[in-house]
């Protein structure tokens, strides 16, 4: 069965992290994304000392190379674009204008087009023409400044947020959103994603809170920040790592309860309101984590109402009983990888490719899109595909 954006093309002009992962999730649901990659990424490695198949934002699509400097490589660009429904790019402003491919061309060769447009700082604004990174974006983005311990510096967290929450997870959201609203009007726009608008979205709960009173300014004494006891990560004799969440009154009883933290009376759910309590009641379920294996707490804790979890680290996370159950991990290629994701029941989504190779489809994609193949030989000829 195919995915539920099965039938739509998609145009992806190759770029680096967020953008491909964008186009990763649009092809994960079904859509045909065609990557357009530099025609000198050819002959060079996907990846720093990796081989195209370990690069996996770019699975479930084929590649074209093309010299974006060429006439002709621009020229077969927009021959695709009239047969696409959207194009997604990750450049900086400006930079698909100069080559020739922004949204003027394009919209004009085909106006019912989607045009997708992600960067850290946007499209306009003081910072547009800068360059920067996830922890930049998150950073501007007031997000950052919440997270972490107290008393400590922010702590960023890898470059999930911005490049991947607030970015290329935006991106796919925003496209899909605009392919709904073209089916009915017809018309094509351009979307701006941009990196830090997604950071802050993405705190908008904290943003609430904060206006409630119900959040401090100072990192690591909030509900969700560790600065709670009974919302935080504890270490286990054996030096593993267990993450616990017990928010709700009946879950932290359960807490008290099994880990026996409460067994000499002194400790008990009225702490959990109790802000002034927080310090003390964190030691004292520390010293009581140190005293069990993560192993061992997990075999407690683990199937109750506890909400206790082991921290597993990236290579155990798919051999655990329920990611193997739901197929949370796949296998492509012999690369273990997370699997497509939502689910859906009757259109599920499906890796159908590895990466591929810059330029491995080159002759396949142009045919199935409508060039002949003396045309192709031709571009080809004159340097403008590869």
């Amino acid at each position: 069965m195919a995915g539920p954006l099965s039938g739509y093309r998609i145009i992806e002009l190759a770029g680096i992290g967020p953008a491909p992962f964008g186009a990763m999730m649009l092809a994960d649901m079904g859509a045909e994304v065609i990557r357009v990659d530099r025609l000198q990424a050819v002959d060079g490695p996907a990846i720093p000392g990796g081989d195209p198949s370990q690069d996996l934002l770019n699975r479930g699509r084929r590649s074209v190379a093309v010299d974006l400097k060429h006439p002709g490589g621009v020229a077969t660009v927009l021959a695709l674009v009239a047969h696409a429904d959207a194009l997604v790019e990750g450049f900086r402003p400006g930079v698909a204008e100069r080559l020739g491919v922004g949204p003027g061309p394009c919209l004009e060769r085909n106006p019912r087009l989607v045009y997708g447009r992600m960067t850290g700082w946007g499209q306009e604004g003081p910072k547009a023409h800068l360059p920067g990174h996830d922890i930049n974006y998150l950073a501007l983005s007031g997000t950052l400044s919440a997270i972490g311990r107290q008393g400590e510096a922010p702590v960023p967290p890898l470059n999930l947020v911005a490049d991947f929450g607030g970015g290329g997870m935006l991106l796919a959201y925003g496209v899909v959103c605009a392919l709904l609203e073209a089916g009915r009007s017809g018309t094509g726009q351009v979307i701006d994603v941009a990196m830090v608008d997604g950071s802050a979205l993405l705190a908008t709960m904290i943003h609430g809170f904060r206006s409630a009173g119900l959040w401090r300014d100072e990192r690591g004494t909030n509900l969700l920040d560790t600065g709670a006891w009974f919302y935080e990560v504890y270490e286990t004799a054996d030096g593993g790592y267990l993450a616990v969440g017990a928010l709700e009154p009946r879950f932290c009883a359960e807490l008290i309860r099994l880990s026996g933290v409460g067994s000499d009376g002194c400790g008990n759910v009225a702490h959990q309101a109790d802000l002034a309590s927080w310090p003390a009641m964190k030691e004292r379920l520390a010293a009581v984590f140190l005293t069990r294996t993560r192993d061992e707490w997990c075999e407690l804790l683990e199937d109750s109402d506890a909400c206790v979890a082991p921290v597993l680290g990236l290579g155990e996370a798919p051999g655990h009983p329920h990611n193997a159950h739901r197929g949370t991990f796949t296998e492509v290629s012999g690369v273990v990888q997370p699997a497509p994701a939502p689910r859906f029941s009757r259109t599920p989504g499906t890796i159908d490719r590895p990466p591929p190779r810059a330029g491995q489809h080159t002759d396949e994609v142009l045919g199935d899109w409508g060039l002949e193949q003396s045309h192709i030989d031709e571009l080809r000829a004159t340097g403008a595909i590869g």
